[in-house]
């Protein structure tokens, strides 16, 4: 008899996380949810899940949350899903060492330590999928988003690194790339920018009036934004495609800004993102 396939997901407290988690779960895939904190691993199993409680920050916790999340899957684990990150907004300037330093522990430094504790166990396997969710801006940057756009334009290349280190290990390696998806993506940025940005002390003091507006608006704050169930699908496909592709684009904003990265010229493209940059978020 066929075992049944096994995922570990990380950042499910909601958003992308929490629906892909429920989503595989009701396809019959064992999910392992994770959440840097204890209530939000409780609500998680309070709705059916299993849980582990796992923070990105913190490689202890990295390796007991994987533990205990190998301990439910009897110590296999067919696809990790490195999901958990935040975005820090603010002008490249404005941002101290100290800020762009813990962006990259949750969106790079965590992700890579729970894939290399991962990968020998997929090695042993003889397989398994290593599934990335990155963004629109980790290969188009925008202004005022200097800390994500660099953590992500980071992911990209060590991912894409590791899918030819990994070539002929029957582990596939695959990013995953939204654009707007409805999430508590913004009200996080919101709580990181009032920790870390003082903006009466930047010249860009009337840009962030208008930011912080934008990180309070209720409900979608730019056009094309997709439920989270989106990216869910795109999921779908890399984990049960028998020849993944290297990379999956998840909204409008992505497929549109790919085709134009191809096609036009930096400053041209420049003049485009800096367009896009008055909307909303990527």
């Amino acid at each position: 008899m066929e075992h049944q396939r096994s995922i570990l997901i990380t950042g499910c407290s909601s958003g992308i996380g929490l629906s892909c988690a429920l989503g595989l779960a009701q396809r019959g895939w064992q999910v392992i949810a994770s959440a840097r904190q204890a209530a939000d691993v409780e609500r998680l199993q309070a709705q059916g899940l299993q849980a582990v409680q796992l923070d990105l920050n913190d490689p202890d916790s990295i390796a007991a949350g994987l533990q205990a999340a190998l301990a439910l899957t009897g110590q296999r684990l067919d696809a990790l899903f490195n999901n958990g990150a935040y975005g820090q907004p603010g002008a490249v300037e404005d941002l101290t060492r100290e800020t762009l330093r813990a962006q990259f522990e949750t969106n790079l430094f965590g992700w890579h330590d729970l894939t290399r504790r991962v990968i020998p166990l997929m090695r042993n396997q003889g397989q398994g999928r290593i599934l990335q969710n990155s963004s629109v801006l980790g290969f188009a940057a925008l202004p005022f988003r200097g800390a994500y756009v660099a953590s992500k334009f980071a992911l990209e290349g060590l991912t894409d690194t590791l899918r030819l280190e990994l070539r002929g290990s029957g582990i596939e390696v695959i990013l995953i790339e939204p654009g707007p998806i409805l999430s508590r993506f913004r009200d996080n940025a919101y709580r990181a920018y009032q920790r870390h940005i003082d903006p009466s002390t930047s010249p860009y003091r009337e840009t962030y009036q208008r930011m912080e507006e934008r990180l309070r608006k209720e409900g979608a704050a730019q056009p094309f934004t997709l439920p989270p169930e989106a990216v869910l699908h795109k999921l779908l496909q890399a984990l049960e495609s028998p020849h993944p592709k290297p990379r999956y684009y998840v909204t409008f904003p992505t497929h549109l800004i790919g085709a134009l990265h191809r096609l036009l010229p930096s400053r041209a493209m420049d003049w485009v993102l800096y367009q896009t940059s008055r909307g909303g978020r990527g």
